[in-house]
């Protein structure tokens, strides 16, 4: 974990929990897509950096999961590195207690304010054109989070944050977090499209042909929504359909399970009601969710 791995001549890829990316803008300076998941990750980063002799310039985060910004606080500090963050993302960079709050849908009790969910807040500015290295691209890749981005390097390397699972993840966890189910496949049928000599994801193996995973995220997403339509078969609470796909998935329901795959169901509920699949019904006070027939 956390070894150094080249790509190509510039790019890298430190093996991490979520993949940090890694490009030499030039023989001294060098700048990193992501931090890793907390302030451990970030010692462990400069680490590396400082073992080839290079300067960390600025992270560019693809977005503000906390298990993507969590070494930005440590590696600013200690470098003096720029951060910059995409959109909406850049203010939960700012202030991380936006994200557990968003999850929980209020003030977020203690046992969700922690490294997992609510990283150290760091001094990011809104990501643009302007400031990004000579020869980068910014992708955009909305879905997975608010407003999530990608980036492709003058080496043909693209870094898909994200945007993408791997199989076994999906096999095993069911249900991948996301925040805007129609925008997420949008950005999984647009990444089929893309070319590039490697594709990097963040929870995925790296690969030179992203199609086939694509696909397979299309599908589990789709499978998914199925599922949640089906168990709207008679009207019944957010509470209670949770409930049933943990029980059929096999899942174990905890405080981090209950805020991020709640906020993901909630997300496919909308998904579903505007899409006129499923429809919202009061009974005796309560708000259940409901198949059109």
């Amino acid at each position: 974990m956390y070894e150094l791995i080249q790509i190509t001549e510039n790019c890298y890829y430190i093996q991490s929990p979520a993949k940090v990316g890694l490009v030499k803008l030039n023989d001294e300076d060098v700048c990193i897509i992501d931090s890793g998941n907390d302030k451990e990750a970030g010692r462990k980063i400069r680490k590396l950096i400082d073992a080839n002799g290079w300067k960390l310039k600025a992270i560019y985060n693809t977005h503000s999961n906390a298990d993507h910004i969590g070494g930005n606080k440590y590696l600013q500090s200690n470098t003096g590195c720029k951060i910059f963050a995409p959109g909406k993302e850049c203010a939960f960079t700012r202030h991380t207690e936006l994200e557990p709050a968003y999850l929980f849908g209020g003030y977020p009790f203690k046992d969700l304010r922690h490294k997992f969910l609510m990283a150290q807040e760091s001094d990011a500015q809104y990501l643009s054109e302007e400031n990004i290295p000579e020869g980068f691209e910014i992708i955009h890749l909305p879905g997975h989070f608010l407003d999530m981005v990608g980036f492709k390097t003058p080496d043909n390397v693209i870094y898909l944050a994200d945007c993408i699972s791997s199989k076994n993840t999906l096999d095993k966890y069911k249900i991948a977090f996301l925040y805007d189910v129609e925008k997420y496949l949008q950005t999984l049928e647009y990444i089929k499209t893309l070319n590039a000599k490697i594709f990097v994801p963040a929870h995925a193996d790296v690969c030179e042909d992203i199609q086939e995973l694509a696909q397979y995220n299309i599908d589990k997403t789709i499978e998914v929504a199925n599922k949640i339509e089906e168990i709207c078969e008679r009207p019944i609470s957010f509470e209670h359909i949770l409930q049933k796909l943990f029980n059929d998935y096999g899942l174990t329901l905890n405080v981090e399970q209950y805020v991020l795959v709640g906020s993901t169901v909630k997300s496919y509920l909308s998904w579903l009601k505007d899409t006129g699949k499923i429809q919202i019904v009061f009974e005796d006070n309560m708000l259940l969710w409901s198949k059109i027939l």
